[in-house]
């Protein structure tokens, strides 16, 4: 095996360029935005690597250029990505790259790019500090890290990946419309379909949802018929991944990469590697080598694989479906402050640390991380939580939100497949959430007034919405009204990854909308997979519609996180409501359900139910003390199941159930409960609204929607749209809650201007028989019907 080795006149000449561009800039931000795109590692046209690293702790503890190295690990032995755990052997090199200023600069000859098929060479810069001790810097622009991101990355060739995609036709033939530079941009999809990767197919995998994909277009094209819970999956013109960013790992270990006979000298070393396998919701990030995909998501743990999910979609037989990718660049988890340098900090917050979006080379580094990323394909963006983009001013002591940040996130350019374009982009931004008055205070309004092209969250999608408690809908007619005004640049409906969590934390006393179920399962899910708020979305209101496949798989939904230690047990008791909501006696006796916490004693669901809400008892009571809980939990009559307790088997209870609760919450449990009929009717809504994109835009002078007054015990929707060109004309109607009410349709429109023979009816939700306009039907709670007029042009 030949050794790997500084290129000393190429790398002088990098050198060189980096002056230049340092040299030449307008200002310390424009240096460091062309600086970033050479921070990484990268495959040069002459086979070497060239080799970048931002370092400023180095310089500022005034470490000696010779005690720095780039460490290269190259393995002896086979690495098996499926095993759960295995001993590798590697050879360990440490080469001498240049230092200049804050910034470590080199190009490599004898490394191995990392390919489909073969394992790349692992990297990371080490440095020997003054009292001797070694400390590790990792590669915040990685494009791998199939061991987490508290180990080497993967050297990696990512432009044979671009190279070789099978959708480069896709991307010759996108429909773009430039921006006001000339930049050509995607337009917005009709409609969206939310994914938790690791609860949305059997696998959980990347790999797993592009089998469903795959399966079912082979199906449409030999003109097979789809099972309902393949019904689901399809009827959209884009699928939204929530985060697959890498994200936090196990607080007390054990770690993905563990040397077992460490010498810092020795130049092999064996390495205990063991699975990523740690479960997140995606939203607890570390901030760094966000251009790497989560190893935990990709069964082959190859970057390949995400490659060949967006190429499956853009090649869906009938139309290509859009991929868009969901980040999180707005905060950073606290274990993030051992991997990065100090600069990226600004302070804490609720949800770990605040970005120092202010320091010029963090802010060139975060959507830079973005636009490598997205070069795997992607169509569309959703900035998650654009709210949280602030910066403190100390002259005037306020916080500003980023909206030039958010700028440059907006006008990141894309190169696929020889296409440049930048991506349809949404952006979450509730502000000023958190505080107080945020339900009222809020526009939803803040980044499209600035940025005409983006999408922003509505007041319907956004955090807290909870259409299974008595008056939701009736209550929420201000912001109704908003969103036929002013909603077409919002995407709209009410089941989303925050709704269904925050559902199943709302107190079972409260006013429950009883219509909807006999149980507050059924309670739960008939509200977030609702017949009449889907005509709703679809069939009427401006905006973009999304659904969330939990919800319409009629799976539970809740936070996932296993990786706590300190704060573990905390969290979980948050969750003490979850069972009301989402678990039947019948459910919790499957030997597939809850099987970890089952082996701790947990036998009976009401007795875990009893525990969950003693825990929650506890931590209230004592300010989240740990030793204090066991005590008070001990003394529990009749006892709770495993106790006594100490605080490590707490500690156990808590990664149990969040194990679990994951397990419970795939969609691939629930297949068989799914109704034909429902699924069916769901895809006809989609695809009406597919044939009818006019409907995303707000409600012209002729368009109406109102509700039937006095209300009397039910709250009837109706209103109607006319087509931009009046070939067409729908009239919708639908109990959204409450009492059965008769009607005669035909009686809402006599003073309209509307005809009132010619219609047809074109959707009506499960059970429900509707005659002509002119006959008399009952509509009980979540059942509706659509008409249409005219032809559609």
């Amino acid at each position: 095996m030949a050794d790997a080795y500084l290129v000393k006149d190429a790398t002088r000449d990098l050198v060189q360029k980096v002056n230049t561009v340092r040299e030449g800039a307008a200002d310390s931000f424009a240096a460091a935005r062309q600086l970033v795109r050479r921070l990484g590692a990268h495959l040069r046209e002459d086979g070497h690597c060239e080799i970048g690293f931002w370092v400023p702790e180095c310089a500022e503890a005034a470490i000696e250029s010779e005690s720095i190295y780039l460490e290269l690990y190259t393995p002896l032995t086979v690495i098996d990505f499926s095993a759960d755990e295995q001993r590798v052997r590697f050879r360990r090199q440490r080469l001498s790259p240049v230092l200049d200023g804050e910034f470590l600069w080199g190009v490599i000859a004898g490394m191995t790019p990392g390919t489909r098929d073969q394992v790349g060479t692992l990297y990371r810069v080490c440095y020997r500090d003054q009292e001797g001790s070694w400390h590790t810097v990792v590669d915040y622009l990685a494009y791998s890290v199939p061991f987490g991101l508290f180990a080497p990355s993967e050297y990696y060739d990512i432009a044979r990946l671009d190279a070789e995609r099978t959708d480069r036709a896709y991307f010759s033939q996108l429909e773009l419309e430039p921006d006001p530079d000339g930049v050509p941009r995607l337009g917005p999809p009709v409609n969206i379909l939310q994914l938790h990767t690791t609860t949305a197919s059997r696998e959980g995998t990347i790999a797993g949802l592009t089998h469903i994909y795959s399966t079912i277009a082979d199906k449409l094209r030999a003109g097979r018929s789809l099972s309902p819970a393949e019904q689901n999956y399809i009827g959209y013109d884009a699928v939204e991944l929530m985060p697959i960013e890498p994200t936090i790992e196990y607080e007390e270990g054990p770690g993905f990469w563990e040397p077992i006979d460490e010498d810092p000298a020795s130049e092999e070393i064996t390495v205990r590697l063991r699975r990523p396998d740690m479960t997140n919701w995606g939203y607890d990030v570390i901030t760094a080598a966000m251009s790497a995909t989560n190893p935990v998501v990709l069964g082959s743990r190859r970057p390949d694989e995400l490659v060949d999910f967006i190429a499956t979609l853009h090649s869906f037989p009938g139309k290509p479906i859009k991929v868009v990718f969901d980040i999180v660049y707005g905060h950073a988890d606290n274990q993030s402050l051992p991997l990065l340098n100090h600069h990226f900090f600004a302070g804490a917050n609720m949800y770990g640390q605040n970005i120092n979006f202010l320091h010029p080379v963090v802010r060139a580094i975060l959507p830079e991380m973005q636009r490598r990323k997205h070069n795997l394909g992607v169509d569309g963006v959703r900035v998650d939580g654009a709210q949280d983009f602030k910066w403190w001013d100390p002259e005037t002591d306020k916080l500003y939100h980023d909206d030039e940040f958010l700028r440059i996130m907006n006008d990141v350019d894309q190169h696929v497949a020889g296409q440049r374009y930048r991506p349809w982009m949404i952006f979450e931004d509730g502000r000023p959430w958190p505080r107080d008055d945020w339900e009222l205070a809020s526009t939803y309004r803040e980044v499209t007034a600035r940025m005409p092209n983006v999408w922003q969250w509505g007041p319907l999608t956004f955090a807290h919405n909870t259409p299974f408690l008595f008056t939701f809908w009736i209550s929420k007619w201000w912001r109704i009204r908003e969103i036929t005004r002013v909603g077409r640049n919002w995407i709209t409906g009410c089941a989303n990854h925050d709704t269904l969590r925050r559902g199943t934390q709302v107190d079972p006393t409260a006013r429950i909308n009883t219509y909807l179920g006999d149980d507050l399962p059924a309670i739960f899910r008939n509200a977030y997979d609702n017949p009449a708020a889907r005509l709703f979305d679809y069939a009427i209101m401006p905006g973009i519609p999304m659904d969330f496949i939990n919800a319409s798989m009629r799976a539970p939904w809740a936070f996932i996180r296993n990786t706590d230690d300190r704060y573990g047990v905390k969290v979980v008791s948050e969750e003490a409501r979850f069972l009301d909501w989402a678990m039947r006696p019948n459910d919790f006796a499957e030997e597939m359900t809850f099987p970890r916490l089952k082996a701790l004693g947990f036998t009976d669901l009401d007795a875990l139910r009893h525990f969950m809400q003693t825990l929650d008892h506890a931590v209230q009571i004592t300010g989240y003390n740990l030793d204090a809980m066991v005590k008070i939990l001990d003394h529990v009559v009749p006892p709770l199941p495993g106790a006594p307790y100490l605080v490590a088997g707490l500690k156990r209870v808590a990664r149990a159930w969040m194990d679990d609760v994951h397990a419970y919450c795939n969609v691939s449990r629930y297949e068989a409960r799914l109704d034909a009929q429902r699924t069916g009717f769901n895809l006809l809504v989609r695809e009406f609204r597919r044939a009818r994109p006019w409907l995303m835009e707000n409600f012209g002078p002729q368009d109406r929607l109102d509700y039937q007054f006095p209300t009397d015990g039910a709250v009837l929707f109706y209103g109607w749209r006319y087509a931009p060109d009046n070939g067409e004309r729908l009239l919708f109607l639908a109990n959204m809650e409450g009492a059965p009410r008769s009607l005669t349709p035909r009686d809402l429109i006599e003073e309209s201007g509307l005809p009132t023979t010619g219609w047809e009816v074109a959707l009506r939700t499960p059970g429900l028989a509707v005659g002509g306009i002119d006959q008399a039907l009952t509509l009980e709670d979540s059942q509706g019907v659509v008409f249409t007029h005219g032809d559609l042009i």
